[in-house]
Order: C-alpha cells, then sequence, then structure tokens
C-alpha cells in the first residue's frame, strides 16, 4: 500500500483529505501538534477502515518535524505523497502596511521552513525510489496579491515559487509537484467544503494534468 503524509493536519481540509486518499487505498500519516484533535481523527479514520496513525510536532520546531516524518516513514516503509497544508486561522493575517520584520519571520517559520524541512525528509525515498508526490495547497495570495492578507501574501507566493522550481526539476525523475490555490473559506456545506476540494486535489494528483490550479474554478 502507498501512503500519504498530511503535515498540519486538522478536521478540516486535512481530515477530508485523509479520508479521500484512505478510500483509495492509501496509509495515512497525521502530522500536527493537538493530540486530541489527531487521535479522533484517527478513531474516525479507523471506522472507515483507512488505517492511518498520527504523530506529534509543532511544525515551528524542525526537529519535532523531522523525527515525525522519519517515524511515520519507519512505520509505512516510505511516504509516497506528501501534502502540506497547515492553516494558523484569519488571526495571524496581517495588512501590508503594518509587516513587519518580527511578524514575518513567525509566518515563515510556520509555513517556508517547515515545507522545506518535509521535502527534504521524504524527497530521498521518492528519488529512490523512481515515484511519489509533493502537494502543496496555498491560499489565493500566492497567486493574486491581497493588502489585507500582507505576511501570508508573501509568504504564500515563496511557497509557490518553491513548489514551482521543484515542479520543474523532479517532473524529470517521475516525481510529480502541485500546487492548489483555494480562493474561498473553507467551510462545509459551502462552495468550500473541504470534501469538494480534497476530491479535486486527489483527482490533480491521480491525473497530473498541470502543476497547478485554483479552487473554485470559474468558468
Amino acid at each position: 500500500m502507498t501512503t500519504i503524509a498530511v503535515i498540519g493536519a486538522g478536521p478540516g481540509l486535512g481530515l477530508s483529505i485523509a479520508k479521500r486518499f484512505g478510500s483509495e487505498q492509501f496509509n495515512v500519516a497525521l502530522i500536527a501538534r493537538n493530540k486530541e484533535k489527531l487521535s479522533a481523527m484517527v478513531e474516525e479514520l479507523k471506522g472507515l477502515n483507512i488505517e492511518s496513525k498520527y504523530y506529534l510536532a509543532d511544525l515551528r520546531n524542525l526537529e519535532q518535524l523531522k523525527k515525525a516524518l522519519d517515524d511515520a516513514k519507519a512505520d509505512f516503509n516510505n511516504i509516497d505523497v506528501l501534502e502540506f497544508s497547515p492553516y494558523p486561522g484569519p488571526k495571524s493575517f496581517i495588512p501590508t502596511l503594518d509587516v513587519t520584520a518580527e511578524n514575518m519571520t513567525e509566518q515563515i517559520n510556520y509555513f517556508l521552513l517547515p515545507a522545506i524541512e518535509a521535502v527534504q525528509s521524504v524527497l530521498p525515498g521518492m528519488q529512490k525510489k523512481g515515484a511519489g508526490a509533493i502537494l502543496f495547497p496555498t491560499g489565493i495570495s500566492a497567486m493574486h496579491p491581497i493588502p489585507q492578507l500582507g505576511n501570508a501574501g508573501i509568504v504564500m507566493a515563496g511557497l509557490r515559487n518553491y513548489a514551482t522550481n521543484l515542479h520543474n526539476i523532479l517532473k524529470e525523475q517521475s516525481i510529480y509537484v502541485g500546487h492548489l490555490s483555494i480562493g474561498t473559506l473553507i467551510e462545509k456545506g459551502t462552495e468550500g467544503d473541504p470534501d469538494l476540494i480534497a476530491d479535486m486535489w486527489y483527482n490533480q494528483y491521480a491525473t497530473q494534468p498541470y502543476f497547478e490550479a485554483v479552487y473554485p474554478t470559474k468558468n
């Protein structure tokens, strides 16, 4: 069986991604810092006959993240898909004119550095196998600047740049890198329902028709 590691896993999009990939016979490694939420997610996945385990890590602590990924690799033998989707919530967003070195550093430590650490942890195994996927969802500010999301936009754009470079290099090694820019609030029962996003995300991974897409799609 193949294994997906969901980094920044929570009861919203992270759980929906776990369910969607799990329905395709993936094992699931859930990585985040909230033990209670992770435990509940594993129990829910167990009820769906999806094999999963959780690993505790504060993503700002790169040593914890590396250990969590190493433990997941040891338990599941490999990580075939890395999905990186932490979300600190709207309270962390700073308008452009209020961005400072300090609050920018917080975003870098929460998103960019953990993303790089995670890729470096799983990539050698994918390269050895000659297969794998790395999936980066971001907010729409990664592609279209929004002044109210000043600090987040800088980091999201940087993450997209990193993902683009990874894609261009690793496609020659049969490793898929994908980017999904989400332009709506993630909320059950709306166009931003996490189950709908997870379904699109899985289909993008499975078919690999392009590097990036925007959700929701506009006709």
